[in-house]
């Protein structure tokens, strides 16, 4: 009998130190941010791309790659005014996605009253995203009728890239290869 005890003991003892450890992970407790909120779990990973972006590095990132764009359209006077129309429509909009429910708020209510408030604010996401959408693909048709034949070859060729990217496509990422 005491041979049996032993191994199952052992068992009782690895499992208990197994579920401790599960419970005791940093950054899992009440209040922790959930996985791709860019809480603990990411910070630090390695992992490019994960977790939130810095809105400072993502403007600058963003104004060199017009710079360059701008540089290889080789734009005249009279085009000025189109490009800074088409650049202020690409400016990313402020509060746009940056109502994010109330935990507490939610706590308050029932599975089936949380499910269709998230619903309703995924919705509203949308029809922003949308409208910003909108309004960026009317800047850059006027933007593009705006440059000539030759200009066009240069933002077809510099802009495929972001429909590869956003179609999930195949085909290059980039017409003019890696930068």
């Amino acid at each position: 009998m005491k041979s049996v005890f032993k191994p199952l003991l052992l068992a009782c003892i690895l499992a208990s130190v197994g579920v401790n450890a599960f419970s005791q992970a940093p950054g899992m407790g009440p209040g922790a941010p959930m996985m791709g909120s860019g809480g603990p779990m990411h910070e630090g990973m390695g992992h490019p791309g994960m977790g939130r972006t810095d809105p400072a590095r993502m403007q600058a990132r963003m104004e060199r790659r017009q710079a360059v764009l701008k540089a290889e359209l080789k734009l005249t006077p009279a085009q000025e005014g189109a490009w800074a129309a088409f650049t202020a429509a690409l400016k990313p909009p402020t509060g746009l996605m940056g109502k994010r429910p109330d935990i507490v708020e939610l706590a308050k209510l029932t599975t089936p009253q949380r499910i269709d408030q998230m619903k309703a604010l995924h919705t509203q996401h949308q029809s922003e995203m949308n409208t910003v959408m909108d309004k960026r693909a009317e800047a850059t048709k006027v933007f593009y009728g705006a440059l000539t034949a030759e200009q066009q070859k240069v933002f077809d060729a510099a802009t495929i890239h972001l429909f590869a990217r956003a179609g999930h496509v195949g085909g290059p990422r980039d017409a003019r290869g890696p930068t």
